[in-house]
């Protein structure tokens, strides 16, 4: 096992929330520093970091994009190093694409290539997103990319096998916050009152009527509300109650359509319950759309390299399916063309739970596949 995937044990033990991942940064721009420095140039963004590694000629900058917060979930793994911090944890593998990209940097300061290669560190991914802020200053728009690449772990595929696709990847997501407000009382007393637990409960069945009767049946959609909250005691009519959930959709009409409905749905709750219903969509993640152009490309590049690699470095290509998964990286691909893939990291339980464990034989794996697919692409001039 390479010393990347040492690293990546020193970041799972220190999961942060967005915009706080101060130990995070602090652990990276030290290893950073390490590093030969002729060729890097570092700039930080609140708890961001952006590395450029100047090529001989430096004619494009290709961007590789790494997440780099953690989950509020607490930890139920076997690891020997696992979070120190309680309440967090490392659950959607951004441990492994921080210890990735740092084997993309060390390879490019130590085997430049003509064009200049830009890793990006980006902070709170899971909230309450970190992309577009981050291309929005003045650090990212010095160095902005002409394309730009990522990668996810996918714990249901094995090690060894990468899935990519043309088109639309992930999902649009938004977060989905309802508060509803009536007027309490005693539970004796109904009639003197406004129930908006009552209220809340027909709200959570009409909301789903919205994907069964306004979304076309050819398109794909999801409402899910995860958290209710409401209430003081069992014998106190419920005078505020708020709703929290989460909207995807596989494509931006779709998501419009669902969010005018909600808002809809809501008048129609106020009339009928005399209360006040007030909505908040929270963070919004564009979709992930791969480039059709450069994806199809990097496939056949795939194909073609992993005949010539090495045995212990060679992957299965997938053509996956759309997922309704979000990722702000989604907003990267708006601006700038490029792709995402899934890596194969070979566990039994999936994103964002408290048992996932990826093997880290996918770290080394990784780091060589984009190198030399970067390497390859700079080449094509």
């Amino acid at each position: 096992m390479s010393k990347f995937a040492d690293i990546r044990k020193e970041l799972h033990r220190i999961p942060e929330p967005g915009f706080q991942e101060f130990k995070t940064q602090a652990l990276l721009l030290d290893y950073l520093s390490s590093l030969p420095q002729e060729r890097l140039e570092i700039r930080t963004w609140r708890t961001g970091i952006l590395a450029r590694i100047k090529g001989t000629a430096g004619k494009r900058r290709i961007a590789y994009r790494t997440d780099i917060d953690g989950l509020p979930i607490e930890e139920e793994t076997s690891y020997e190093f696992r979070s120190l911090h309680p309440g967090y944890m490392h659950a959607c593998g951004h441990d492994m694409h921080m210890s990735i990209a740092l084997g993309i940097v060390t390879h490019f300061v130590l085997h430049p290539i003509e064009d200049d290669v830009i890793v990006i560190f980006q902070p709170a991914e899971e909230g309450p997103g970190g992309a577009e802020p981050m291309m929005r200053s003045e650090e990212y728009q010095a160095w902005k990319p002409d394309l730009i690449l990522a990668l996810h772990i996918a714990p249901e595929y094995k090690v060894g096998q990468l899935a990519t696709k043309p088109g639309i990847l992930f999902a649009n997501t938004s977060e989905l916050f309802i508060d509803l407000k009536g007027k309490g009382g005693h539970a004796a007393y109904p009639h003197q009152a406004n129930d908006m637990i009552v209220a809340a409960s027909q709200l959570v069945l009409q909301l789903q009527t919205i994907i069964s009767r306004n979304v076309n049946p050819l398109d794909s959609a999801v409402i899910t509300i995860g958290r209710i909250d409401g209430g003081v005691r069992q014998n106190v009519i419920a005078e505020r109650v708020r709703l929290e959930g989460t909207i995807r959709t596989l494509s931006e009409a779709s998501m419009d359509a669902v969010k005018s409905r909600i808002e809809a749905i809501l008048r129609g709750i106020e009339a009928g319950y005399g209360c006040e219903a007030a909505v908040d969509y929270g963070a919004i993640y564009h979709q992930v759309y791969n480039h059709e152009d450069l994806t199809a490309e990097f496939m056949r590049w795939m194909r073609g390299e992993q005949l010539d690699a090495p045995p212990g470095e060679r992957m299965e290509l997938i053509e996956c399916s759309e997922s309704m998964t979000g990722e702000d990286f989604g907003y990267f691909l708006k601006e700038t063309p490029g792709f995402m893939f899934w890596l194969g990291v070979d566990s039994p339980y999936g994103l964002h739970h408290s048992k996932l464990e990826p093997k880290e034989e996918a770290i080394d794996l990784a780091i060589s596949v984009v190198t030399r697919y970067i390497t390859w692409k700079s080449q094509q001039g």
